[in-house]
């Protein structure tokens, strides 16, 4: 008996050690995974942006078959792990109601254009599966960097040209595409500036989070700052007043939820100079309109398509018109004349209430009550920590597009939309606790190193 002792704690070393380097190669082969999943969700939101916002028929397709190609790759992770889980992301009942409801309206046939009901519910599909990838997979804080450096580089890439093609204009978007609407106002891939003032509301929040925090050291701090600068000056110089009272809606939102801590006076003083900076560069570049038109508040026939919404919504109050079918059906409650083609209600609420009727747009209402209520949770720790840093960036980008949706339609345009809901995702996701590489190192089964 004794001398079957010793054979057996070798034993037990060599099961132990084969379990350990089994569990790093799991962690490793999950860790590459993962930043795969990242830079896979990040092109295709890219692309969506580059293609013309993904209104165009073969962007749009092409948006829809790249997410359809994440989704299988997440179901083949589930495959393979052997397990099938969701996290408890808060948003996820409202998500399947609204889409049940798009469901109905067409099962139903309730929808005045059925086929272009049957197209929206499936780009809604699309930024359902962008929903669920950024909520299962950016779900440890490698993760999370990996996002918001990928966006921030690109966001400051995408500015930068933005405000050269600004410059030099020819009436194209990359100088070479021709766009089909007439007297477009180009910025950047988008024939509307108003909608790359959306975008760039939704993306300036990670630099200047980044900026104000304590996850980068001196050098990468100020780089991030000068990101925000250049990417926060194009929404002005963009004219978008929507765009414009959104972002000062943004910083205002941030400064509340910092300032009060009483220990943020380094923040302060980086507000005043991202501030100055902005006003710099609106000066160099010389464009004196872009303050001109902040203080130009004037709806223009907004307020007029906004009534006529209200007498669409009384004739169909539950279910609405269908999603999609707006243009087909306001020109017979048109109360203006106009000799332009009034695609959209200019006003997002507005054109919710019409095309999916209360349901919809009280499932609205409970998504961004979710939002907030979990959002703001979740961003405690960003000074520190890339998963609330994240959060709070996502959550303040959100919020410009809630309040820019009251003059605009930033979210009927593919591309907006899609980086909206991936962002709503991330503010609302709760990290598990084991994202921690502690927690982590000590939950992994054959982890152990044990010598006896």
């Amino acid at each position: 008996m004794t001398m079957d002792q010793p054979n057996l704690k070798i034993s037990n070393i060599a099961i132990h050690t084969v379990g350990f380097e089994t569990g790093q190669r799991r962690r490793s082969e999950s860790t590459v995974f993962q930043k795969v999943s990242v830079l896979a969700l990040c092109t295709t939101l890219i692309f969506a942006i580059l293609a013309f916002g993904a209104v165009d028929d073969w962007s749009t397709f092409t948006l829809e078959a790249a997410t359809a190609a994440l989704f299988l790759a997440w179901a083949a992770r589930q495959i393979i792990c052997r397990q099938i889980t969701l996290s408890n992301n808060a948003l996820y009942p409202p998500t399947f109601l609204f889409f049940g409801i798009i469901l109905a309206q067409i099962a139903l046939r309730q929808s005045a254009y059925g086929y272009v009901t049957k197209h929206q519910a499936l780009l809604y599909i699309s930024y359902g599966i962008l929903f669920l990838i950024a909520a299962e997979w950016l779900t440890d804080e490698g993760s999370r960097r990996l996002f918001a450096q990928v966006m921030t580089i690109f966001g400051t890439l995408y500015a930068f040209f933005a405000l050269v093609q600004g410059l030099r204009l020819n009436g194209r978007v990359f100088w070479i595409h021709s766009p089909q609407v007439t007297g477009a106002l180009i910025y950047g891939s988008y024939v509307n500036s108003n909608h790359y003032a959306g975008l760039m509301e939704l993306l300036v929040p990670i630099p200047v989070v980044l900026c104000a925090g304590k996850l980068l050291k001196g050098e990468m701090r100020v780089l991030a700052g000068f990101c925000a600068a250049l990417m926060a000056t194009t929404i002005f110089l963009s004219l978008s007043r929507g765009g414009m009272l959104a972002f000062l809606i943004e910083m205002a939102l941030f400064a509340a939820v910092i300032l009060p801590k009483g220990r943020n006076l380094r923040v302060v003083v980086g507000f005043i100079a991202l501030g100055v900076v902005i006003l710099g560069l609106l000066i160099v570049v010389g464009n004196a309109r872009a303050l001109g038109r902040l203080g130009d508040l004037s709806p223009g026939i907004r307020l007029d398509i906004t009534k006529d919404c209200w007498k669409m919504f009384l004739r169909r109050p539950v279910l609405g018109w269908g999603m999609g079918a707006f243009p087909t059906v306001y020109p017979g409650y048109r109360s203006f004349y106009t000799n332009d083609f009034v695609n959209e209600a200019h006003n997002d609420y507005a054109q919710l209430l019409v095309e999916s009727g209360v349901l919809g747009f009280g499932a609205m209402i409970w998504f961004l009550i979710l939002l907030y209520r979990h959002g703001l949770p979740r961003s405690r720790r960003w000074e520190f920590k890339w998963d609330g840093a994240v959060s709070l960036a996502a959550l303040l980008g959100c919020t410009g597009i809630v309040f820019h949706s009251f003059v605009d339609f930033n979210l009927q345009i593919p591309a907006n939309a899609a980086v909206f809901y991936a962002l709503c995702a991330l503010a609302a996701s709760k990290l598990p606790r084991s994202s921690s590489s502690e927690r982590r190192r000590s939950m992994e089964p054959g982890d152990e190193t044990h010598l006896d």
